[in-house]
C-alpha cells in the first residue's frame, strides 16, 4: 500500500470518526454533564445591567466555519463588525461562537484545546490542511444543527448561549428586537436557534443570512423575517438547496416553502459575488459594476436592512 493511499484511508477514517462524535457535545450538554444544569435552564444567568446603554436593536454575529472562537480573527469579519458599529451607533453588535453548544472556543478549556491551538497556529501560517481540519469539524456541527434528531438540543443550547451573551450586554425587558447575522454555516445555526431565542427573550427575532447554508428548519417560521443574501457566484450556498430536500419545490408544506409563501423569506441578490476569499462577500479589493467593492456593497445592504428593523 502506497503512503498516499494510507494517508487517504487515515483521513477518511478520521472524518468518519469526527462525524460520528459530532452530536456528543450537544447530548452531553443536554444530559447535564457540563454547562448549565437543567434547573438553571430557561432563566437568566446574569441580570441585565442597569447601566448598559439602551439599543434600538441587538445584533449577534454568527461567524463562518473557519472560526475557532466567539471573537473572530478574520480581518474581513472584524472590518464588517467595526463598520456595523460605526454606522449603527444606536445598535449593540456582539458575537457568539455558533459551533459549540456551550459557546466555548475550541482553543479554550477543552481536552483537545492544545490540538485546536496548534491547528489555528498552522492555519494562520498558511498551512491549508489545518484550515481544512477546522472547517470540517465545524461543518459537522452545522450538520448536527440541521439534523431532526439532535438539532433541537443543539439549537436550544445555542439559543441559551446567545441569550446569555445578550444579558451580559444589557438586554432586558422592553429591549429592542434581536437580529442574528449568520455567515455561511452560521446561517443554519441562526435559524435553528430562532424559535428558542424568541421564547427566551420574548422579543421578535430576525435572521440575516450572508451566503448561509440552511435546511428547511422550523425556526424559519418563528422568525419575523429571514433575509437571505446570496451572490450569483456562490456555489457553496447552493449546497443547501441540493442537500436539504425540504428546500425543493416538490415539498410545498416544508418550513422553507411555507416561509416563502408567507413572505417571511426574502432573497436578496448581491450580484457577481462569491462565497469567500477573492471576490467573496467581504473582499474589499474586487470591484463590482456599480463601482463598489464587494465589502462595501455587503456592508451597505446590511446597514439598510438593519435600520429597517425596529421595535
Amino acid at each position: 500500500m502506497s503512503q498516499a493511499l494510507l494517508f487517504l484511508l487515515i483521513l477518511f477514517g478520521a472524518l468518519l470518526l469526527g462525524a460520528a462524535l459530532s452530536p456528543f457535545e450537544a447530548l452531553g450538554w443536554w444530559a447535564g454533564w457540563y454547562g448549565r444544569s437543567r434547573n438553571e435552564r430557561s432563566r437568566p444567568v446574569l441580570p441585565p445591567s442597569e447601566s448598559a446603554p439602551k439599543a434600538e436593536r441587538f445584533i449577534v454575529f454568527l461567524t463562518g466555519i473557519h472560526s475557532v472562537s466567539g471573537e473572530t480573527f478574520a480581518r474581513r469579519e472584524i472590518r464588517l463588525l467595526d463598520g456595523l458599529r460605526e454606522h449603527l451607533p444606536d445598535s449593540l453588535v456582539t458575537e457568539v461562537f455558533p459551533y459549540s453548544v456551550t459557546n466555548q472556543a475550541l482553543t479554550g478549556q477543552r481536552f483537545f484545546a492544545w490540538f485546536w491551538r496548534l491547528a489555528l497556529k498552522l492555519k494562520l501560517s498558511r498551512v491549508a490542511f489545518a484550515g481544512f481540519v477546522i472547517n470540517m469539524r465545524n461543518v459537522f456541527q452545522v450538520a448536527v444543527s440541521a439534523d431532526a434528531r439532535y438539532g433541537p438540543l443543539y439549537n436550544q443550547g445555542t439559543a441559551e448561549a446567545i441569550y446569555d451573551e445578550l444579558l451580559r450586554k444589557g438586554f432586558g425587558p422592553s429591549a429592542g428586537p434581536v437580529v442574528l447575522i449568520g455567515y455561511s454555516g452560521g446561517g443554519q445555526i441562526a435559524v435553528g436557534a430562532a424559535s428558542y431565542l424568541r421564547e427566551l427573550t420574548n422579543a421578535p427575532v430576525t435572521v440575516v443570512s450572508l451566503g448561509g447554508i440552511m435546511c428547511s428548519d422550523p425556526g424559519i417560521l418563528a422568525c419575523e423575517r429571514v433575509y437571505h443574501l446570496v451572490g450569483e457566484r456562490d456555489r457553496v450556498e447552493r449546497l443547501g438547496h441540493l442537500l436539504f430536500p425540504g428546500r425543493w419545490p416538490l415539498l410545498p408544506y416544508s418550513s422553507w416553502n411555507l416561509a416563502k409563501t408567507e413572505g417571511k423569506l426574502e432573497f436578496i441578490s448581491l450580484g457577481q459575488v462569491d462565497h469567500t476569499g477573492k471576490a467573496g462577500y467581504l473582499d474589499s479589493k474586487h470591484m463590482l459594476a456599480n463601482g463598489k467593492s464587494n465589502f462595501e456593497q455587503t456592508l451597505d445592504v446590511l446597514i439598510e436592512l438593519l435600520r429597517s428593523i425596529k421595535t
